[in-house]
């Protein structure tokens, strides 16, 4: 990956977890699978190796896909860039917009990785993590959007832990 990959700490915690699990878990248990079943001996009938050899092709995927992230990875910490930003809206806030009709949603801006919108978050990569991205409390933002054009004012800005 040439790009950088924005991402929070806790974001960051979870992939490296998954890298952890994969290199220190899931793969030693696997070759020590697909070890046994090799030594069962006739291997082109045996499906525990094929099995195996297949597993362990996808963790190591897994391992290169994840490695590429972090390798990319600028880790961002709300609370920090609180602290600097004020009201502006960066990577990591929690921004409240409301709508022309009153109605108000709260998003967070976090990386690709971390898209929930259950929860409300979104990437900064999105419409709307790119319109409100730069602007401060107050400001009015336009949204262009798969369902048309939205107006929206920044009614709170706020940087909170996001884990």
């Amino acid at each position: 990956m040439s790009r950088k990959n924005y991402m929070t700490p806790a974001c960051a915690r979870r992939i490296k977890a998954e890298i952890h699990d994969l290199l220190r878990v899931q793969r030693p248990q696997m070759v020590e699978t697909v070890a046994w079943a090799a030594s069962n001996g006739d291997r082109s009938e045996n499906a525990d190796y094929h099995y195996g050899k297949k597993r362990l092709r996808e963790i190591d995927r897994r391992i290169r896909y994840l490695s590429g992230l972090m390798d990319a990875a600028v880790i961002v910490d709300p609370l920090e860039q609180g602290e600097r930003a004020g009201d502006k809206v960066l990577f990591g806030c929690t921004v409240t917009v409301a709508d022309a009709a009153g109605r108000e949603r709260t998003v967070s801006i976090v990386g690709c990785d971390e898209i929930d919108p259950e929860r409300g978050r979104i990437s900064w990569q999105s419409p709307l993590g790119r319109a409100l991205l730069g602007r401060h409390l107050d400001d009015e933002v336009v949204v262009n959007t798969p369902a048309g054009r939205e107006e929206l004012e920044i009614v709170a800005v706020a940087y909170l832990p996001l884990d």
